[in-house]
């Protein structure tokens, strides 16, 4: 899969990208980053691209020609894969949209900078925008990176336990349960018997009555569709969770 970021600020990202899961997955070839500097198709000598916004107010904003020209340039006219913008008024990241472009074999990703962008590149360039949550950010470089470490992970062969990404919190829509390892005791905390027990249909079960308390505990609103089972149900109505029967009759 290859990802294509247009920046203002590429020096962002090499420290990231060269590091664990996204350099093995760049050395294996799953995924190939390239990163672009957006001030390099400015043609004026000051490499402008910013300027103030009509109709007064406040901030700078992102001129249109150069990220037209950047993007065109490297993709096409029209580009030949989605371009993302990295911005707060986007569709809510999370793993189903994770999932969905995971599917993609090559996504653009456009960083935000300033007070914001033409409307025009909004309009006429960008095919997505993404947002990593209510908040607002210096830029779209984090977001940027947090969209191909969250996508890269889905990608066969990039973790070394085909089943991790299922079992992620958000993957199954429920948080993840808990994990342990050695020693078995520390500090007189011990790790629950049902672990090593050896009996892995107990432990399947332990796991995923966790994963639903946790859930309820931290995150009672995934449960409202999260794929439940009768069993499901029941545990948790021991705990007090009461169900909309519109989601689980």
């Amino acid at each position: 899969m290859r990802f294509d970021i247009f920046s203002l600020f590429p020096e962002v990202f090499n420290a990231y990208l060269s590091t664990s899961i996204l350099k093995r997955a760049q050395e294996s070839k799953a995924i190939e980053v390239h990163i672009h500097n957006i001030r390099n198709w400015a043609i004026d000598k000051h490499h402008t691209t910013d300027d103030t916004p009509y109709g007064g107010g406040g901030g700078m904003v992102m001129k249109p020609d150069p990220v037209f020209a950047a993007v065109e340039d490297i993709l096409g006219k029209p580009p030949h894969c989605p371009v993302i913008l990295l911005s707060p008024q986007g569709r809510t990241f999370n793993q189903k949209i994770a999932f969905e472009l995971a599917e993609q074999q090559h996504l653009a990703l456009l960083c935000g900078r300033y007070e914001s962008l033409d409307e025009r590149i909004r309009q006429h360039l960008v095919t997505d925008t993404v947002s990593i949550g209510d908040y607002v950010l210096t830029g779209g470089e984090l977001p940027a990176l947090v969209l191909i470490d969250a996508v890269t992970r889905l990608l066969p062969g990039v973790l070394g336990d085909p089943d991790a990404a299922q079992d992620d919190s958000f993957a199954s829509g429920l948080l993840e349960y808990p994990h342990y390892t050695r020693p078995p005791e520390f500090r007189g905390w011990k790790v629950p018997d049902v672990l090593l027990s050896g009996n892995h249909a107990e432990i399947d079960r332990w796991r995923r009555q966790q994963a639903l308390s946790r859930t309820l505990q931290n995150r009672p609103d995934l449960l409202e569709n999260a794929k439940l089972n009768k069993e499901d149900l029941a545990f948790l109505a021991a705990l007090g969770y009461q169900p909309n029967p519109n989601n689980h009759p």
